[in-house]
């Protein structure tokens, strides 16, 4: 597992970024894991269209704010690009022009938005899911993200490294998401059609993820939600969330320095 360094606290004060290629447990049993996930879940509806650098400042927000799990839906109406905090900006330079372009604090490869539903998972410090590791985490998530796709009558299942036919592996990347996919995406008829990355500091867990190249229900959401946990509850993001995700935007996703960093 990576560790970066705060920069502004001692080494024992530090955060960590796991991307989807570091899960190693076999996950074929996760439908009983998902099970409870959750005390309780806040569920974010975010219709509104917001810049790539706004949708990752609010997703940092709420990790900032949220005092019970959360889990935000976005989607895109307009052609957007964001990658991993580890990421070169040369390999998606040449996309600006048609795209909006976003470095991710969490890591992981090369994700396309536009057609996709995007999510992000808000694990506070003082939830007992946090105490689990990362990889469980990461696990249990996209079980129930199986499950809810199951519910629906699609094929979909949670790859391990002996997969045949999906060219899973276990090794990090930095190239496009879903071209690679690796331990714990969802597949899909043998296609990558989930994947995720987190990152953990002292105040939580974050987890963001897309969902592409399959058809959803209009309800697969709060489905998706309900895998999660029984007691969600729907909530609007307020203003001043919002004012607090626009001064992370212009302080960090929307500044060069972030975006060419590497």
């Amino acid at each position: 597992m990576t560790v970066i360094p705060d920069g502004r606290a001692s080494p024992a004060r530090t955060e960590e970024s796991l991307t989807i290629s570091e899960t190693s447990r076999d996950v074929s049993t996760s439908l009983d894991m998902t099970k409870g996930l959750f005390a309780s879940l806040n569920v974010y509806h975010d219709i509104a269209s917001r810049s790539a650098a706004v949708n990752m400042a609010i997703d940092e927000a709420l990790l900032e704010t949220a005092e019970i799990p959360t889990i935000r839906f976005y989607t895109w109406d307009h052609p957007a690009l964001s990658f991993g905090y580890f990421g070169k900006f040369a390999d998606v330079e040449n996309h600006a022009p048609q795209r909006d372009l976003a470095r991710r604090w969490t890591g992981g490869g090369i994700v396309f938005h536009g057609d996709d539903l995007t999510y992000s998972i808000v694990i506070p410090a003082t939830e007992p899911a946090f105490s689990e590791s990362s990889r469980s985490i990461y696990e249990k998530i996209h079980g129930a993200l199986r499950d809810a796709l199951v519910s629906e009558g699609q094929d979909a299942v949670v790859a391990a490294v002996a997969d045949r036919g999906a060219g899973v592996s276990d090794a990090d990347y930095n190239g496009h998401c879903f071209a690679n996919p690796v331990r714990a995406d969802v597949l899909s008829n043998g296609r990558k059609i989930a994947g995720a990355a987190q990152r953990r500091t002292r105040r939580g867990l974050l987890q963001q993820g897309s969902i592409q190249g399959i058809q959803l229900a209009n309800k697969f959401a709060d489905q998706f939600a309900r895998e999660l946990c029984s007691e969600c509850y729907h909530k609007t993001l307020d203003e001043h969330l919002i004012s607090r995700a626009h001064e992370i935007a212009e302080e960090k996703y929307g500044a060069q320095v972030w975006l060419r960093k590497r």
